[in-house]
């Protein structure tokens, strides 16, 4: 048996980990977009380093698109197995994937008028709308905690890995040659006491993990402390400077907690009437998603549901849908919150938004959750006094502020409680990914204070013989 690393090695996006039996049958976990590594992203994004039609079944972990956003062009190229994902996972992954492919259409016909010019040859779309329409009845729903036969010698696990609504650690139990041997991807991992989801759960003793590192060196603040940090940037901002507070917010996860935290602060009287704006039509999409899987809530949002039945709206609060919409806030100077996808503000309409807010030292840009560091926000996180949107180069006037005390991903304390139910003498090699690779240097070690003997750190597509 054989497992490669084909994206997240060695950096944080573009999940994907190709299990190869003796028998030859191929699982892939994750199916996962790069994103946000300038001019390395479509080509990498481009090939996948494996024949798309020779993988057998998918076992996806969650629908953020750095997991899920490249199985439309695996389907494209071939693969016609089963896609195996919680029933949240496969809602949000039907939207997330749809709007995907309408970027990549935008995106591929932005680039080419560029690359024509040029005298370059033009890239072709990743996929398109029909392709993630071929994709998704192959999408087959499993429950949390039940192990499932995919075929004869492979049985899998779901566990609540607690980082957005669905996700999940993928536990895959093989046999061959009369041995069993157990293989443990941790997907993303979340906070324990979360806000909203529930804490990550434990799993049965595996021989092999692979594990996530975004935050392998990191502790973050209590999440206890959140609400009140959060107010002080609306407070410092909205009514003490009147100005705006711009927020980068991936569409799924993070836009809910902000939210939620929202709806709490206007349920105690402290918004003053300061308006929302979520400018996303994809994240108003997702939160009735969101909304329709309450069961994924942890006991404190069940026990509010009894008195607030949508603890995600509160007066004041409205969605942005059409593009004239969205340009009409840039005419309005009265202070605001407007919180826009993506999450790292390296597309979308928060790029604009920065774009016509950052040379004012009223407004603030609050980024709160990892930001690769080549993109847009992984700047701003970085200190840039200066950075460049649309080909143009903008002064940073705006104050920007970080709040990592509402990362999805566990910090590297959570990621060690995660793997507090192992026996680490009996774990055969822990593989590091999804991650920076000076963090997960640091993290290596920090495995090995716990005990884990065999802590690798695999390249991109680099292969490794489990034996």
């Amino acid at each position: 048996m054989k497992i490669a690393f084909h994206g997240a090695a060695r950096t944080v996006t573009g999940s994907k980990h190709l299990i190869t039996l003796n028998s030859g049958k191929k699982i892939l976990l994750d199916c996962g977009m790069f994103q946000g590594l300038g001019r390395d992203t479509f080509p990498l994004n481009s090939n996948f380093g494996f024949d798309a039609s020779s993988v057998n079944y998918l076992l996806l972990s969650h629908a953020h698109i750095d997991h899920c956003g490249l199985i439309p062009k695996l389907v494209k190229e071939g693969f016609s197995g089963k896609i195996f994902c919680t029933p949240a996972t496969k809602d949000l992954s039907a939207i997330l994937l749809m709007d995907s492919a309408e970027i990549q259409r935008d995106d591929t016909e932005y680039i080419n008028k560029k690359r024509i010019k040029q005298h370059l040859e033009p890239y072709d779309v990743l996929y398109d709308v029909s392709d993630v329409q071929n994709a998704m009845p192959l999408f087959t729903i499993v429950a949390y905690d039940t192990w499932f036969t995919i075929e004869e010698g492979i049985d899998v696990l779901y566990t609540d890995a607690g980082h957005i609504t669905g996700s999940a650690a993928v536990h895959v139990r093989i046999t061959e040659t009369n041995a069993t041997r157990q293989i443990s991807f941790s997907g993303d991992v979340g906070r324990y006491n979360d806000v909203i989801l529930r804490s990550p759960n434990i799993f049965p003793q595996a021989d092999y993990i692979i594990i996530e590192s975004t935050y392998g060196n990191s502790l973050h603040k209590a999440v206890a402390n959140t609400p009140e940090e959060f107010y002080k940037w609306i407070e410092g901002t909205c009514l003490h400077k009147k100005g705006k507070l711009i927020i980068p917010s991936f569409s799924v996860g993070r836009t809910q907690e902000l939210l939620y935290l929202l709806n709490d602060l206007s349920l105690n009287g402290k918004l003053k009437n300061i308006p929302v704006f979520v400018d996303s039509p994809l994240s108003f999409e997702a939160t009735n998603v969101v909304k329709h899987h309450a069961e994924n809530f942890n006991s404190n949002i069940q026990q509010l549901l009894k008195t607030d039945d949508d603890p995600f709206d509160f007066p004041g609060l409205k969605f942005i849908e059409t593009v004239d919409e969205s340009k009409r806030l840039n005419d309005n100077h009265q202070p605001m919150i407007i919180i826009a996808a993506s999450g790292m503000a390296d597309a979308g309409r928060i790029k604009h938004h920065i774009k016509n807010n950052i040379n004012d030292g009223r407004n603030t840009i609050l980024i709160v959750g990892y930001c690769e560091p080549h993109s847009l926000g992984g700047q701003l996180m970085n200190g840039a006094k200066e950075v460049r949107i649309f080909g143009e180069e903008y002064d940073v006037n705006a104050e920007v502020g970080i709040m990592r005390s509402m990362s999805a991903h566990g910090d590297y304390n959570d990621l060690l409680h995660f793997l507090k139910c192992q026996q680490p003498d009996e774990v055969n090699k822990a593989f590091i990914v999804h991650g920076e690779y000076n963090v997960q240097q640091d993290f290596q070690q920090k495995l090995q204070n716990a005990g884990f003997k065999n802590v690798s750190i695999p390249a991109l597509h680099e292969e490794i013989d489990l034996g």
